[in-house]
């Protein structure tokens, strides 16, 4: 779990940093936060899938390409 939630942890720190650091500038730490909050939603659902690299769809033993 660590390893799926470090990257958007490390942009929410950014963020937290950000907003300190500007002494509560809004909207650098809401789109910091809003893409962290993004970048694990991201990871939680595609990483995944990631090893899966397999056809996506059934493949037809008949099909047969065109040949000129």
């Amino acid at each position: 779990m660590i390893r799926i939630l470090g990257l958007p942890i490390v942009i929410a720190t950014v963020g937290a940093i950000y907003w300190w650091a500007s002494n509560g500038e809004p909207a650098g730490s809401a789109l910091l936060l809003i893409f962290a909050a993004a970048m694990a939603v991201f990871l939680w659902v595609l990483l995944p899938t990631a090893d899966n690299v397999g056809p996506t769809a059934p493949v037809d033993p008949d099909f047969e390409t065109k040949r000129r």
